[in-house]
């Protein structure tokens, strides 16, 4: 589920003649002109708002408005035309569309269900991931989560199916003209940066609290992928076939569906597998919102810090998303070979599925039965009171995990949000800049200080700062682990082998997932959230670092060796410098990472923009939400900026 970013010509765009320079001078040339812009612009600055927190002078209260657009709607629900002919038809379409998928699957049961999905993975990719699919739903009864299991997955099949029919129509319409990929590339990029929370408010104060706002909310953040893929699919037609075609007299739609639409089968599957599990994220975070489900069940078990309810919702939907991911995976994988199609097998799998449901239907056992229920949560919340009481705090030599998340707090986390918030606003910026305009452009940068502008502008200065020091001290711990696991894995084939199936584990798991075990061992606060963050961050940063490495030219490495390098010169001075790009994009992997993670580490007492988001949607307080939500973007766009190679957004995105 995380972003795959690709290589991309030079930047043509550039600073007069800076770019006419070496990188080094480009770089002192483009600091040279930030300090003179600061000589001039800071004391005129300093002169008129005193102080380093943002100024109040600049700063607007939304609070007001919002609230009022937010009580206009709620006043206007059942009476306004907008909402009588068209959102409130959008919205009975999406439940009467849950229901009747709901419906299906209990009137399968759980055994038709479970046939279903077995069947469907046979076909797919064999009988091990059949075995497997099929185990992982009987786990998910066997752990008293059989419906919230239906009720998330009939979600999610309508969610995904809006996803994709709204990725694919953009998608074609990207793919097939040039104008409207220029229009919607850089708001799919945007999209692809922001925190799931960020997608929450503003539905909910469309639609209120409830499943329409949570589907529409996974369709928004879902369909992103679809469309990307989709463009790329039809874009990079092989140009040979697509002249072949058009020499035979082949109209435009004839050339789109004899052609374009089955070369790009396999980018159309990989956007199908995207979408599917970024679906199964958010309809997990969509809890908050009032989706039901498992997402439900581990949102109130983290709210009463109940780890074994949160661990016995939790492992459903880590299964889930192993099943999907590999069936949509195995899937794509078969579209390259050559195997010829047996499409009886669809009619096995639909024959077997109807005998299964029907004969347990005639046997009276729709129902997961109760006897077969296993509660695991008091034997994990006894293991969690003995970790309280043994490891926690006191562990001879090395303290406990309490003492570590307050030692991290108290020397790491405090410090760097002091430091923030004692650097003035405008050294804030000016740092934002020169980070941005060094790695980027200058548009890279105005945009960049336009974002931490506008955060300061909603008044949300300081929390967005306590938000940011979070997320710089996550992606420094990801940083020190990811490269060196990386480098390792690099350099060891075995140790890439081991590490591998475990780094695929972790990249399908959705974000809230992390924060039932962190809670397990730290308790809640800032220090847990960014445990969780760093986990959810890690595996992309390693994969992307031991790819990097792995891509440099053997040639250059032969070369080094020849010459009497050593491996650790090998390593400074051939393979890091020649693997740059790779480790910018780790970097700029890692910081969007551990800033959706920590945002929703405020559901464990991370508080900051986090919490306010929280507060907003539990308490109703729309308005105090929205304003947390808008500057989550900022900072969400604001962070991809600074750490955004200039290469990455020149060149067609090859990736979700």
């Amino acid at each position: 589920m995380t972003a795959a970013v690709t290589a991309a010509p030079p930047s043509k765009t550039g600073t007069g003649g800076l770019k006419n320079l070496k990188p080094r001078h480009r770089a002192l040339g483009k600091l040279l002109l930030l300090a003179v812009a600061a000589a001039v612009l800071v004391p005129i600055a300093t002169a008129q708002w005193s102080g380093a927190s943002w100024p109040h002078a600049l700063t607007v209260d939304v609070s007001e408005p919002l609230g009022r657009a937010s009580d206009w709607i709620i006043d206007n629900r059942d009476s306004s035309p907008l909402f009588l002919y068209f959102l409130g038809h959008v919205s009975n379409a999406l439940i009467i569309a849950i229901r009747a998928v709901y419906v299906v699957l209990l009137a399968a049961g759980w055994a038709g269900v479970t046939a279903a999905a077995g069947l469907i993975a046979w076909r797919v990719a064999g009988w091990r991931l059949a075995a497997s699919a099929v185990v992982a739903f009987l786990a998910c009864g066997a752990l008293g989560m059989w419906v919230p299991t239906m009720q998330t997955l009939a979600l999610m099949v309508v969610a995904v199916l809006a996803s994709v029919v709204l990725g694919a129509l953009l998608g074609l319409a990207a793919g097939l003209s040039e104008r409207m990929f220029r229009v919607l590339r850089p708001v799919l990029d945007t999209m692809q940066v922001l925190p799931a929370y960020a997608y929450l408010l503003p539905v909910v104060l469309i639609f209120g609290m409830g499943v329409p706002a949570a589907v529409l909310a996974t369709v928004v953040y879902a369909a992103p992928p679809m469309a990307r893929l989709t463009a790329l699919g039809l874009r990079s037609a092989d140009g040979g076939v697509m002249e072949a075609v058009t020499s035979l007299g082949a109209t435009a739609r004839q050339r789109l569906f004899s052609a374009r639409l089955p070369l790009a089968r396999k980018e159309l599957l990989l956007g199908l597998n995207q979408t599917i599990m970024m679906a199964l994220s958010m309809a997990v975070i969509a809890s908050v919102i009032g989706a039901a489900g498992l997402g439900d069940r581990v949102y109130q078990a983290l709210a009463s810090v109940d780890v074994g309810a949160a661990l016995a919702a939790g492992i459903p939907i880590v299964l889930l998303a192993v099943i999907l991911d590999r069936v949509t995976g195995a899937a794509g994988e078969k579209i390259g070979s050559h195997e010829a199609p047996a499409r009886w097998k669809w009619g096995v799998v639909a024959a077997g599925t109807l005998v299964v449901a029907l004969v347990a239907r005639f046997a009276d056992r729709l129902d997961w039965p109760d006897a077969w229920v296993v509660n695991i949560a008091p034997t994990v919340n006894d293991a969690v009171d003995w970790m309280t009481d043994h490891l926690y705090t006191g562990v001879p030599y090395v303290g406990g995990t309490a003492d570590w998340a307050a030692h991290f707090t108290t020397w790491i986390l405090d410090p760097v949000r002091s430091g923030l918030t004692w650097l003035p606003w405008w050294s804030v910026l000016l740092i934002v800049a020169a980070l941005a305009w060094l790695i980027g452009t200058w548009r890279t940068a105005l945009t960049a200080v336009l974002a931490m502008a506008a955060i300061g502008y909603l008044g949300v200065w300081k929390a967005s700062l306590d938000t940011l020091s979070q997320v710089l001290a996550a992606v420094a711990v990801t940083l020190v682990l990811g490269f060196a696991i990386g480098i390792a894995a690099a350099r060891s084939n075995r140790f890439e082998r081991l590490l591998r199936p475990v780094l695929d584990v972790f990249q399908t798991m959705p974000q809230f997932v992390y924060l039932i075990p962190v809670v397990a061992l730290f308790g809640v606060g800032r220090a847990p959230a960014v445990a969780a963050a760093v986990v959810y961050a890690l595996p992309a940063v390693v994969r992307i670092t031991t790819q990097g490495l792995r891509q440099v030219d053997p040639a250059a490495l032969e070369a080094s060796r020849s010459m009497g390098a050593t491996t650790a010169q090998q390593l400074r001075q051939v393979q890091l410098p020649l693997a740059r790009p790779a480790l910018l994009l780790a970097v700029n992997q890692g910081v969007v990472l551990t800033l959706a993670v920590v945002i929703i580490g405020g559901l464990v007492g991370g508080g900051a923009l986090g919490y306010d988001v929280v507060f907003g949607l539990a308490q109703g307080d729309l308005a105090t939400g929205l304003v947390a939500g808008a500057a989550i973007v900022c900072l969400g766009l604001m962070l991809d900026r600074v750490t955004q190679p200039t290469g990455r957004r020149t060149h067609e995105g090859k990736g979700a």
